[in-house]
């Protein structure tokens, strides 16, 4: 009896792919600010071709709290880091670029890292950018593993898909363990995902509205209070 090692051709999209990652000042969406951001290309083989990585100066304090999980001070960010307008200019222009030529940007849960972006570029009278086509290993797990016990963190999921991820909580590390992250789901569920990345996107933006909604349910039998705040890639 012979055995293969036998590996399904990665679908057309995933032979190119963009991760992007933000480390901020917070988790509040619409008042948290970006510290570092990363942007890093890999080819079908997920080796990085390209990165830029960006350290930026908040305007704010950076509180304790944040930075004991990405370790920039507001020190560090006051010293080293780029006026936020230039950064968040640079940021937009090179995210741009990619969505324009159709080549996917990987975000792990995409609507923190695009939201609080969007509401940057805001802040300091920069556009917006529209972000399509995007890949969000989160909301692909949610769909084609529906039932996974504990959290679905980009570590424990990075562990269930043996995806190496070091020096957790930089964006460099991140953005790079989410595209791999990315690159692994669309090898494994080929025949469900191989369609055109714009269609893909646009089943992104249905699995994470049911998504969404099953959570709120649950949410709401715990908490008659909670409120839900829609939307992918980025929230409404």
């Amino acid at each position: 009896m012979l055995e293969f090692d036998f590996e399904p051709d990665l679908p057309g999209w995933s032979k190119q792919l963009v991760g992007f990652d933000l480390e901020t000042t917070g988790l509040d969406l619409a008042t948290s600010r970006i510290v570092t951001a990363s942007v890093v290309e890999i080819d079908a083989a997920g080796d990085a071709m390209n990165a830029k990585d960006w350290l930026v100066n908040p305007g704010i304090d950076i509180p304790p709290e944040a930075s004991a999980v990405h370790g920039v001070t507001s020190d560090m960010a006051r010293r080293d880091g780029q006026d936020p307008k230039v950064a968040l200019a640079e940021i937009s222009e090179t995210l741009s670029a990619y969505f324009k030529k159709g080549i996917p940007v990987v975000a792990f849960n995409a609507p923190y890292d695009f939201t609080i972006l969007r509401n940057d570029l805001s802040r300091n009278g920069l556009k917006p950018i529209e972000a399509m086509p995007v890949i969000d290993p989160l909301v692909i797990d949610k769909q084609f593993v529906q039932f996974r016990k504990g959290k679905r963190t980009l570590g424990i999921l990075c562990g269930h898909y043996s995806i190496e991820l070091a020096n957790a909580h930089q964006s460099s590390a991140d953005a790079l363990a989410a595209v791999r992250l990315a690159q692994q789901q669309a090898r494994i569920f080929a025949k469900e995902i191989e369609q055109d990345v714009f269609l893909l996107h646009e089943q992104q933006v249905e699995w994470s509205k049911l998504q969404d909604e099953s959570f709120a349910k649950f949410m709401v039998d715990k908490n008659p209070n909670f409120k839900l705040v829609p939307g992918w890639p980025e929230k409404n």
